[in-house]
C-alpha cells in the first residue's frame, strides 16, 4: 500500500494542472509489487534476460505502442477505460507519450507528452508526417509535419462510424502498416456493428463491419473489410512472406487472415445468412483445457493443471511474429502473444498444411507470478530485443471491480548482448533506405519501406531508387528478400499491370501469391488480368495461390465471377481442404440465385463436393420460397 501511495503521488507531478488526473476505483486485494519485485517475478528460458524499461509514473495504463524512425517508443495511455457499466470514463483524457532511451542501455530515461486530448484511445501508428490514432468512433490523424513532437493543429477525422455503444470494450483497435502500404486495424464483436466511411459519407455508401480485420489506404482514401468473424481480435502481424495472422479470444486464438474469408463467430450472424459453414481457427489447439473446463470458468475456479499445460487461458492480447535479429534462430517466424489469465507469453509455430497453415503450440517464452501483470502488446525493437507493455491491473476480462489507472510497466526481453546504435532513418537518402530493406531485422525493412512510400506520395523522384530495388528483387536468392523488394516497388508506385502479370509466372508460390494481391489492389481487374487469373486457377496447384484466387472472386462483378469460379473448381487438389472450398463458396454465393444457369453449369463440372452441396442447398431454398 505504501508503494501504491508513493506512485500515485509521484504520478501527479507528470500531469499538468489543467489536465484531469487519473483516479483509481479498484480495491487492492492482491499485493501490489514494486517494479523491481515485478521484474524478479518473471522467468524466461535459459540465455534470455528481462529488463525493466519503464514503470509508473513514467508510463501508466499503456494500451499500445509504435516505433518512430528515430527508435523512440510512442505509447498510448488509455485512462478513459472503465468498468463495464461505465464503459469509458469520459471525464478523463487519454494520452500519447514519447519515450526515449538516450544512452541506449535499454531503459527509457526521457518522457515527452505528444497529445493529452484523446478519448477512448486504443491504438496508435506513425507515418505520413504524423500519428494515426484509433479513438472510437473515429480514426484520427494528428499531423506533425515539422517533427517537433507537437500536433500541428486539431486532429483530422480520417474515418468515422465505428461503434462505441454496443461493441464497448471490444472496440476498434490495432492500427498497423501492412507490407502492401495499407493501414490495417481490428474490430471486435458485440452489437449490430459499425458503419464505417470517410466523414460525410451517406449511410447507404458506408461499409458495414461487425467483427474482423479492416484496412485503409492513406493516399487512395479507400476503406474495406479484409475478413469477417471471430470474437475480439487484439493483435496481428505478418510473417516473412507477408501472410497476415491475428490473435483472438475464446473461440480460438490464432487465425490466418485471408481476404474475403468468413470466420467462426462467438455469437450473432454474419451479414449473409447463406454462408452455411464458417472457417475455423488456424491453430490445432486451444490454450485452455476444453475437455474439463469452460473458458468462462477460469476466473471462478482458478487455473487447472490442464489449462496450465495448454497455455494458461483463453484471453489473448497483443501479437508479434518475431522477425528481429536478437533472439535465437529457432524463434524466428514464431507467433508470440500475451495470455491475460495465464500470466505468460505463449509461443505458436506456423506450418504449411493443406492450402494454408496450421499453428502448433511451442513452449511458453515468459511466465510471471505477478498477479498484476496484464501484458497487452509486444514488439521487437531496432536492436532486435522485444518490448512488452504491462497494463498492470488485477481486474479486466470478466471482472467488474474497478480500474487501477496509476500503474503500468514496460519490460524488455533480450537474448544476446545488443549493440546500441544511433537511429534516425528519416535522415537517410533514398538509396540507403532502399538498401536497408534487406536488413535481417524486419524492423529496419518496414521502417525503410514506409519512409520510401511517404516520399513517393510527396512527389519525390524515386526512379533511381526503384531501379536499385528492382535489381535487389532480381538478384534475391531468398523468397522473403525478394518479397521485401516487391513490396517496396509497389509502395513507391514502381509496379504496373504488365510487370505484375510477369511475376505471376514466377516459380515461387509466395511471389505468385503477391502478384495476385497487388494486381487486385490496383483497381478493377482488366480483361487481360482476369484471363491470367483464370489460367492460374485451372493450372496452378499451389495452396496460397488458390486461396487468394478464390478471394479475388469477391472483387469481380457478380456476372463476371463464373469463368474464374469454373476454373477454381476444375481441379481437386484441395477438394478436402478445410478452407479452400469455403473461400470459393463465399465468392460465388451472392451470384447463385441471380445467375442460376451459370451456377448449374458450374455444378456439373465441379470437383469440390462442398461447393456442389451448397449451390444445391441455396437453389433449393430459393425454390422453396417461391
Amino acid at each position: 500500500m505504501k508503494h501504491l501511495l508513493a506512485l500515485t503521488l509521484l504520478a501527479g507531478h507528470l500531469w499538468a494542472d489543467e489536465a484531469p488526473k487519473p483516479f483509481n476505483t479498484q480495491e487492492i486485494t492482491t499485493p501490489f509489487l514494486s517494479p523491481a519485485e515485478a521484474l524478479k517475478a518473471m522467468s524466461v528460458p535459459k540465455g534470455f534476460r528481462v529488463q525493466l524499461a519503464a514503470a509508473e509514473p513514467m508510463v501508466q495504463q499503456p494500451i499500445d505502442m509504435a516505433w518512430d524512425t528515430r527508435g523512440r517508443l510512442w505509447v498510448a495511455e488509455c485512462y478513459t477505460y472503465a468498468e463495464r457499466e461505465t464503459n469509458f470514463e469520459l471525464k478523463l483524457k487519454d494520452r500519447i507519450i514519447i519515450l526515449e532511451d538516450t544512452n541506449h542501455d535499454g531503459v527509457f530515461d526521457k518522457r515527452k507528452i505528444f497529445w493529452d486530448g484523446a478519448s477512448q484511445l486504443t491504438s496508435i501508428e506513425l507515418g505520413f508526417g504524423g500519428v494515426w490514432a484509433a479513438c472510437a468512433p473515429n480514426i484520427l490523424f494528428l499531423a506533425d509535419k515539422n517533427g517537433d513532437d507537437k500536433p500541428d493543429g486539431k486532429p483530422e477525422v480520417i474515418l468515422d462510424g465505428f461503434d462505441t455503444d454496443k461493441v464497448r470494450h471490444n472496440i476498434v483497435n490495432g492500427v498497423r502498416w501492412g507490407p502492401d502500404g495499407w493501414l490495417y486495424g481490428r474490430h471486435g464483436i458485440l452489437g449490430p456493428g459499425s458503419k464505417v466511411g470517410r466523414p460525410g459519407t451517406p449511410e447507404a455508401k458506408r461499409t458495414p463491419l461487425s467483427c474482423g480485420i479492416w484496412r485503409y489506404h492513406p493516399t487512395r482514401k479507400t476503406f474495406e473489410v479484409v475478413c469477417h468473424g471471430t470474437t475480439n481480435p487484439w493483435g496481428h502481424d505478418w510473417d516473412e512472406n507477408g501472410q497476415l495472422f491475428f490473435i483472438n479470444t475464446v473461440i480460438g486464438h490464432l487465425w490466418h487472415a485471408l481476404p474475403g474469408a468468413r470466420y467462426q463467430r462467438m455469437y450473432g450472424n454474419h451479414f449473409d445468412n447463406n454462408l452455411y459453414e464458417l472457417i475455423q481457427q488456424t491453430a490445432d489447439h486451444f490454450h485452455f483445457d476444453i475437455g474439463k473446463e469452460k473458458w468462462s470458468d477460469l476466473k471462478k475456479t482458478g487455473m487447472t493443471s490442464g489449462t496450465d499445460a495448454a497455455g494458461g487461458g483463453h484471453a489473448h492480447t497483443g501479437m508479434m511474429i518475431y522477425l528481429g535479429n536478437n533472439w535465437p534462430a529457432k524463434y524466428r517466424g514464431g507467433v508470440f502473444t500475451l495470455n491475460l489469465h495465464g500470466l505468460r507469453m505463449n509461443h505458436d509455430t506456423l506450418h504449411r498444411q493443406g492450402a494454408g497453415y496450421v499453428g502448433k503450440h511451442a513452449p511458453d517464452v515468459m511466465r510471471t507470478t505477478d498477479k498484476w501483470f496484464r501484458g497487452i502488446e509486444l514488439s521487437y525493437a531496432p536492436d532486435g530485443s522485444v518490448y512488452v507493455l504491462d497494463w498492470s491491473d488485477i481486474g479486466e476480462c470478466h471482472d467488474n471491480d474497478g480500474i487501477h489507472r496509476t500503474s503500468g510497466r514496460i519490460f524488455r526481453i533480450f537474448h544476446s548482448k545488443t549493440e546500441a546504435a544511433e537511429v534516425n532513418l528519416a535522415k537517410l537518402s533514398n538509396d540507403k533506405l532502399g538498401r536497408m530493406i534487406s536488413s535481417r531485422n524486419e524492423w529496419h525493412s518496414r521502417q525503410a519501406r514506409q519512409l520510401l512510400q511517404q516520399r513517393a506520395a510527396a512527389g519525390q523522384d524515386l526512379t533511381k531508387t526503384a531501379q536499385m530495388v528492382l535489381n535487389i528483387y532480381k538478384l534475391s536468392s531468398s523468397t522473403p528478400a525478394a518479397l521485401r523488394a516487391m513490396w517496396t516497388l509497389s509502395a513507391i508506385g514502381a509496379t504496373d499491370e504488365d510487370w505484375l502479370l510477369e511475376q505471376s509466372n514466377d516459380e515461387r508460390e509466395h511471389i505468385r501469391t503477391w502478384a495476385i494481391k497487388l494486381l487486385i489492389d490496383q483497381g478493377p481487374l482488366s480483361t487481360k488480368t482476369q484471363k491470367r487469373l483464370i489460367e492460374m486457377a485451372a493450372k496452378d496447384n499451389a495452396g496460397l495461390v488458390q486461396l487468394h484466387l478464390a478471394g479475388a472472386l469477391q472483387k469481380l462483378p457478380l456476372e463476371k465471377r463464373w469463368p474464374l469460379a469454373t476454373a477454381l473448381v476444375s481441379q481437386d487438389t484441395f477438394a478436402k481442404d478445410s478452407v479452400f472450398p469455403l473461400m470459393v463458396w463465399y465468392g460465388i454465393n451472392p451470384a447463385v440465385t441471380e445467375h442460376r444457369t451459370e451456377a448449374l453449369k458450374l455444378v456439373s463440372n465441379c470437383k469440390l463436393p462442398k461447393v456442389r452441396q451448397f449451390i444445391a442447398r441455396k437453389l433449393a431454398g430459393e425454390t422453396g420460397k417461391k
